[in-house]
């Protein structure tokens, strides 16, 4: 699960063969069939397994004991300390897997393209969630959560996007701040180390 996960994010699904996956795994080609189908398969348990351990460091940060604008910054800065983790390990940024992997074969593999969209959509649940209880609060403005849950979901991965191409953290300091604009809230300080 490691060695296709590492393979796909810092390069392409694409490029990464069976061959590939069973020597950074230290696996016997043979070995690979008996678990997996196909690459395919084994890549969407792996961003299964990634997801279940993404799923629960977010079930803590958007918690309902958190206070709503709270929640989006400390998304955000969550996403900063991922990124910057993934540079020192990589020597490079690497953005989001799911919209790295998804671009390239989301047209040709049904498999991936479903669980990649199927994580997305929880993900957003997330944001719109935090968006609809600070609505609530008085503390946002915007005419529908969903569409807003959209928007930002959108602009976050452009920027993890952008900082890929560009290999550039920095490009990431703009996220809560530009979250809270579209959100009509004030942004809240971010952390940047």
């Amino acid at each position: 699960m490691d060695a296709v996960t590492e393979l796909i994010w810092s390069g392409s699904y694409g490029s990464t063969t069976i061959d590939h996956i069973c020597e950074k795994a230290g696996v016997k080609k043979g070995s690979f069939y008996y678990f997996f189908e196909s690459k395919s398969h084994l890549a969407e348990a792996a961003l299964d397994t990634t997801w279940q351990a993404t799923r629960a460091e977010l079930d803590g940060i958007f918690s309902a004991t958190v206070a709503p604008l709270e929640r989006l910054q400390r998304y955000c800065d969550f996403g900063y300390k991922f990124q910057a983790e993934k540079q020192a390990q990589f020597g490079y940024v690497l953005g989001c897997p799911l919209f790295s992997v998804g671009c390239e074969v989301c047209t040709q593999e049904d498999l991936l393209q479903k669980k990649i969209q199927s994580i997305l959509d929880y993900k957003r649940k997330y944001i719109e969630s935090a968006i609809r209880d600070a609505m609530s609060n008085g503390e946002v403005k915007v005419p529908d959560p969903g569409v807003a849950a959209r928007m930002v979901m959108a602009y976050i991965e452009g920027l993890l996007t952008q900082a890929r191409i560009q290999n550039d953290l920095k490009v990431l300091h703009e996220m809560a701040p530009g979250i809270f604009t579209m959100l009509g809230a004030k942004a809240r300080e971010t952390v940047t180390a």
